[in-house]
C-alpha cells in the first residue's frame, strides 16, 4: 500500500500533474537559464534539492509552526536550502554559479517550492512530502532538460559545450536569446494538451 502511494506521488509530479507542462508554473526559468544545457543540469538538481529539503521540513515542523507566520517560515526554510545550494556551487563550480547570477537566489520566489509546501507538506508526514517535492522538482528540472538540450542544438549547433551540428548548419540565434524559450515551450504545451486532450475524449 505504502509502495503504490509513493508511485502516485512520484507519477503524479513527474508526469501526471507536470509543474510546467500541466500546471503552467515556474515558466520564468525555462526562459532564463535553458540556453545552456549544463547550466540547466546545475539548475535542475538544485531545484530538486531546495524543494525536497522545503516540503521536508515544512512537514517536519508543520504541527509547531503558528498558522499566522506559516508562510514566512516556509520561506525561511526554502532559503536555507539556496543558501546551501548556493555556498556549493560557488565552492565547487564557481563558473557556473557566475553564469547563472541571480537565478539560484529567484529558486526561493519559485512557486513550485512554495506551492507544494502549502498543498503537500503541511497536511503529510515528511517522508511522503520529500518525494512530492522531489518529484515535482524532478518533473519540472526534466521539461527544463529538454528545452535546453533544443535550444543549445538549434542555438549553437551543440549539446554540453560539444559541437553536434557541422559548418553546413546556420545558428538560429533566436534559440540562445529569451524568445526562443518561448517557442520551444509553447512548442512543447502545445503537443502535451493536444495528447491529454485525446486521451480525455477517449
Amino acid at each position: 500500500m505504502a509502495q503504490a502511494k509513493t508511485k502516485d506521488i512520484m507519477l503524479d509530479g513527474i508526469f501526471r500533474n507536470n509543474p510546467i507542462l500541466i500546471q503552467v508554473l515556474g515558466i520564468c526559468s525555462t526562459l532564463a537559464v535553458t540556453n545552456v544545457l549544463k547550466n540547466t543540469v546545475v539548475m535542475g538538481v538544485a531545484m530538486i534539492f531546495v524543494c525536497a529539503f522545503s516540503n521536508f521540513f515544512v512537514s517536519l515542523l508543520r504541527k509547531l509552526i503558528p498558522s499566522r507566520i506559516r508562510m514566512m517560515m516556509e520561506i525561511l526554510i526554502a532559503a536555507t536550502g539556496v543558501i546551501l545550494v548556493d555556498i556549493v556551487l560557488k565552492a565547487h563550480l564557481p563558473d557556473v554559479s557566475r553564469q547563472l547570477g541571480p537565478y539560484v537566489g529567484l529558486i526561493i520566489t519559485n512557486c513550485i517550492v512554495m506551492g507544494r509546501c502549502e498543498a503537500f507538506a503541511l497536511s503529510n508526514p515528511p517522508v511522503a512530502s520529500l518525494i512530492d517535492g522531489a518529484s515535482n522538482a524532478t518533473g519540472y528540472a526534466l521539461v527544463l532538460v529538454v528545452i535546453a538540450f533544443i535550444r543549445e542544438l538549434l542555438g549553437s549547433g551543440s549539446v554540453w559545450g560539444v559541437k553536434i551540428l557541422g559548418a553546413w548548419w546556420d545558428n538560429w540565434s533566436i534559440m540562445v536569446m529569451a524568445p526562443g524559450g518561448f517557442f520551444v515551450l509553447a512548442i512543447l504545451l502545445w503537443v502535451v494538451k493536444g495528447l491529454y486532450s485525446r486521451e480525455a475524449e477517449k
